[in-house]
């Protein structure tokens, strides 16, 4: 296992530092956003499998020709009082290392996930007092503000969308139903769930510059995901309309007695994921976010062709597949 350690070492480090960076600052991902999607999230399991990866292996390599045979010896040696003789103090250190690791990635999914829970619940509690059905749509509400605001607020059951009368009054019947189909769509394809796993991996590894251009990514890539469905019933114009008025109204919403950090806004793509980060706004990720699909939707492109997609699904695969085979396969690297 010697050099599959080393491997799963180089494997973290591109996934960390250049490969991001990269897509990143790529062009294609707006033209097929779920791809680009699905690239992030195995960029993000596949740099994580890999860390953690390398750390058990070289830990373990004394002690068994993979990681599973690895760690059914070491469970001898924690439970059946086994001699630790073989393993020197760098192959402790390694794996003490990768224990906390784990724990800490594990306990600081968590802890957002609670911290996200605690603040819709005082999110809905607020909403109760201060808002009231609105006959636009089942699960909608409208809360009394000048400024036009528009956000969702996952929950499964209890998922509601909220709409300011300020929003309404400034929309058109064609752009408020855009509106109501772009925060639908996160609601129904779960985008929160989504940031809270690049937000999580953020707090985790706030040094890491990488987790916070995929969590700015992501943040575009669910707003342009939502554009898309809404484009199939609204025009580009429409659309394009309804983007300018709710972005105008995103600093005042601020002063909303109803609008604490948990919204997803339709205007304010990171706000949610920053939901686990407080004190964090989506200022200017917000504003750039809003650019950019105003420029996409403006100057709109043709998807990635098919055989790019499937290139990109491949390599998506080949992520996940390489270090997870090369983890429990015996001497495939030696």
């Amino acid at each position: 296992m010697f050099w599959t350690s080393y491997f799963l070492a180089v494997l973290a480090i591109v996934l960390a530092w250049p490969v991001p960076i990269l897509l990143s600052r790529a062009q294609w991902p707006a033209r097929s956003p779920f791809t680009a999607m699905l690239l992030w999230q195995t960029i993000a399991l596949a740099g994580g499998l890999s860390m953690i990866g390398a750390m058990l292996v070289y830990g373990l390599e004394p002690v068994g020709d993979n990681l599973l045979a690895g760690l059914r010896s070491l469970a001898g040696m924690v439970f059946r009082n086994e001699p630790t003789t073989a393993l020197g103090f760098w192959h402790i250190f390694a794996l003490s290392a990768a224990a906390l690791l784990s724990a800490h990635l594990v306990f600081t999914l968590l802890l957002t996930y609670y911290k996200i829970q605690r603040q819709r619940r005082r999110h809905r509690e607020l909403l109760a007092l201060l808002a009231s059905p609105s006959a636009d749509g089942p699960r909608t509400m409208v809360i009394s503000h000048d400024s036009p605001v528009a956000y969702c607020l996952p929950g499964g059951a209890r998922s509601v969308t909220v709409l300011s009368d300020g929003l309404m009054a400034a929309l058109e019947p064609d752009e408020l139903r855009a509106v109501l189909i772009h925060e639908n769509t996160h609601l129904s394809q779960r985008h929160h769930l989504l940031l809270w796993a690049f937000a999580a991996w953020r707090q985790a590894l706030p040094w890491l510059p990488t987790t916070r251009l995929a969590q700015e990514a992501v943040n575009s890539l669910i707003e342009m995901l939502a554009d898309d469905v809404a484009l199939k019933t609204e025009s580009r114009a429409t659309l394009i309309k309804a983007i300018a008025i709710v972005a105008s109204g995103s600093a005042g919403a601020a002063a909303a007695p109803a609008l604490p950090a948990a919204r997803m806004a339709f205007g304010d793509p990171g706000a949610e994921a920053d939901a686990g980060q407080p004190g964090a706004t989506g200022g200017a990720g917000s504003a750039a976010t809003t650019a950019s699909r105003v420029s996409r939707l403006l100057y709109p492109r043709p998807p990635l062709p098919e055989p790019l997609r499937y290139a990109v699904l491949g390599a998506c695969l080949l992520l996940l597949a390489v270090p997870t085979a090369l983890l429990i396969v015996p001497g495939l690297l030696g």
